[in-house]
């Protein structure tokens, strides 16, 4: 029997998950690194082999020496939701967590071995319990993906890179991987703030709660509909110097902007997918295993094209409308070059041929098509 069948309910009537994977709730750039390092054998093993190199042991003998432990004795209605977001999701083991002292609202969840979660002071005096409870639910989000191992290297990266700032080039390389990684990372946000939905399913909580990140503790003061608004007016104002600059306003951070984790998460709170979730219709981690990296690769593609698409950001609009241009562009040319060369062969194959040699000619017409129409998007 695990921790979790022992009685540790949710407060308040909540779904539960049993047995979700992870995959349910990922963002699908985030689920597709995921999917294929979880394929690479050996990988994690040797993640963890580095704990000789990072300072883990350190963090966590720091922690247990210097912040406070939650538990039944300890920040009681902490603990509470942690073992709450943890029989929601289905994870057996609670992870040990810890509040430390820090006017800065923050939260992390960190560690190789085993996954630890910290909280600052700060935002446990910022939000209110179901505001907490989404936090809460966001960092067991981070357990269940896994995805403590890859921001303890992130960590122990940028750490690095400070430390060898002095070498000529020194640097290069690590920041080249760190700056990936942070890219990475800032998807994984948006996927933990989907799991700390699930956990407290109150998407007004959530959306208190980044507005409490971003302007403090004066909600009087503030509108959900308004800070929404922001998201929007961030990603269509201005014209391409903004679009850049955006760019290198965002590039030293681990997470995205709070306004546009706010809109990415009410736009994820209305799709089908969060409504299947809630009726009881998600992967399953038992099904981990068989999950086709082409497949998440294919997906991560789609959901970039749709970005592309529907973007209202000068500089991804034009960078969707130029790939576009290109694959109009290498369609066109592929049919001038069919009627010219093949098009009195292809007109008699279809005339004599029948059915079934007109549907071959279509068929690679089609590919061919399909093929311009796939470089354009991969472009975008």
């Amino acid at each position: 029997m695990t921790e979790n069948d022992q009685g540790n309910v949710p407060s308040r009537q909540r779904k539960r998950f049993p047995g979700i994977s992870s995959r349910a709730y990922e963002h699908p750039a985030d689920r597709s690194a995921l999917v294929a390092l979880r394929k690479l054998s050996g990988f994690d093993t040797a993640f963890k082999a580095l704990s000789a190199l990072l300072p883990e042991r350190s963090l966590r003998l720091l922690y247990l020496s210097d912040s406070v432990r939650v538990s039944d004795a300890q920040f009681s209605h902490l603990n509470d939701m942690l073992r709450d977001a943890c029989y929601i999701l289905d994870l057996d083991k609670v992870p040990p967590m810890y509040v430390t002292q820090d006017p800065k609202p923050n939260a992390m969840c960190i560690g190789l071995d085993e996954p630890i979660i910290v909280v600052t002071t700060g935002l446990v005096e910022l939000l209110d319990e179901e505001e907490m409870r989404a936090v809460v639910g966001h960092e067991v989000g981070h357990a269940l993906s896994g995805h403590a191992v890859y921001r303890t290297v992130l960590l122990f990266l940028t750490n690095l890179a400070l430390k060898i700032a002095w070498i000529p080039l020194g640097t290069v390389a690590i920041t080249a991987i760190v700056t990936a990684l942070r890219e990475w990372f800032r998807k994984s946000e948006l996927s933990a703030d989907r799991a700390g939905l699930l956990v407290g399913q109150d998407v007004r909580a959530s959306m208190r709660g980044l507005m409490k990140i971003a302007g403090g503790n004066h909600l009087h003061e503030m509108n959900v509909d308004a800070f929404l608004a922001q998201a929007d007016e961030y990603e269509k104002a201005g014209d391409l110097r903004d679009s850049v600059l955006k760019i290198l306003n965002v590039l030293p951070r681990s997470h995205p902007f709070t306004t546009v984790r706010a809109a990415e998460l009410k736009k994820w709170s209305e799709h089908r997918d969060f409504q299947r979730i809630m009726d009881g219709h998600y992967p399953k981690r038992s099904e981990d295993k068989d999950t086709s990296v082409t497949d998440s690769f294919r997906e991560s593609a789609g959901h970039y094209a749709e970005t592309v698409r529907t973007s209202k950001d000068p500089l991804i609009k034009l960078v969707g409308d130029i790939a576009g241009g290109a694959g109009d562009l290498a369609g066109d040319l592929g049919g001038r070059l069919r009627n010219r060369f093949g098009g009195g062969q292809g007109g008699q194959k279809t005339d004599g041929g029948g059915a079934g040699d007109g549907k071959g000619d279509g068929g690679g017409a089609g590919k061919r098509t399909d093929d311009g129409t796939g470089d354009g998007q991969s472009e975008g």
